[in-house]
């Protein structure tokens, strides 16, 4: 996995973000093993603490399951993935629709731009 961060945000959320990201597109599957904090933190970069934060939040999220035995795996709850998967659009759609806007184009336009790339 290609680790990318920015200044902008705390490291912790991009490591949420891009781990969440591949598991609602699959890239890590369902009830897969997740690598260890240490493992991730060395192939990040970054303290382990702050990998453990985001491995934390992903856990209170459901998106990962604790087990003692097996370690971190992806969760098999489906809803829970189609949630967040489903989130993230809405997410990426307003702020398509947001710069959109800042471009001065009408809903008609943005549909037929749209419809333009469907067509490619």
């Amino acid at each position: 996995m290609a680790w990318e961060f920015r200044n902008d945000r705390p490291i912790y959320a991009q490591i949420l973000e891009q781990i969440e990201q591949k598991i609602v597109t699959g890239e890590y599957e369902t009830g897969s093993r997740i690598p260890s904090v240490r493992e991730l933190a060395a192939e990040a970069s970054v303290n382990p603490n702050t990998m453990q934060r985001a491995m934390t939040e992903l856990e209170s999220r459901g998106l990962i399951i604790t087990n003692r035995t097996s370690g971190r795996c992806v969760t098999d709850n489906v809803e829970i993935l189609n949630q967040i998967r489903k989130s993230r659009a809405k997410e990426y759609t307003t702020e398509y629709l947001e710069k959109m806007t800042e471009l001065k184009y009408k809903k008609e336009e943005i549909i037929d731009i749209i419809k333009e790339g469907d067509s490619k």
